[in-house]
């Protein structure tokens, strides 16, 4: 009898230690589990920024492209017009299609100046200074409208 007992204390011990074995794999199991969950997570976010990074790339495209439409068939032709009238036209036209050209603004102003527009004017050279700060020509005109009022 004592034989029995020896073995069935043993035999706990075996499943004593192994549902304490199994208790730590079960836990090791759920932080993996954790961790892949995390990781789905994170690459879930990275996919949307990318997926946006994209859609922001294909409107920057779109832009210059429409810039680049826009310097064809405006800006270059107002700079070539003889017609004051029709360069301050062609530079609108231009500058309904892309607004962010600071050149442009700049020539629309010099043209406005010239026709004696002097508040459009100012508007433009502003513009252009939105567009690029660095733009020392646009900052001169713009001052010297602002010292001769």
């Amino acid at each position: 009898m004592k034989l029995d007992f020896r073995r069935i204390c043993l035999l706990a011990s075996v499943i004593l230690m192994a549902t304490s074995s199994l208790a730590c794999y079960n836990e090791a199991l759920e932080r993996q589990a954790e961790q892949i969950r995390q990781q789905e997570m994170e690459i879930a976010r990275q996919r949307k920024e990318l997926e946006a990074l994209a859609a922001g790339q294909q409107v920057q495209d779109e832009r210059q492209r429409d810039c680049v439409r826009a310097f064809r068939e405006y800006f270059d032709k107002a700079q070539l017009s003889t017609n004051r009238d029709d360069a301050i036209s062609l530079y609108r036209q231009g500058l309904a299609i892309c607004p962010d050209d600071d050149v442009a603004h700049y020539e629309l102003g010099r043209a406005l100046a010239g026709s004696g527009q002097l508040a459009e004017a100012e508007k433009e050279f502003e513009a252009a200074l939105k567009v690029n700060a660095n733009f020392t020509d646009a900052r001169r005109q713009l001052e010297a409208i602002r010292k001769n009022r």
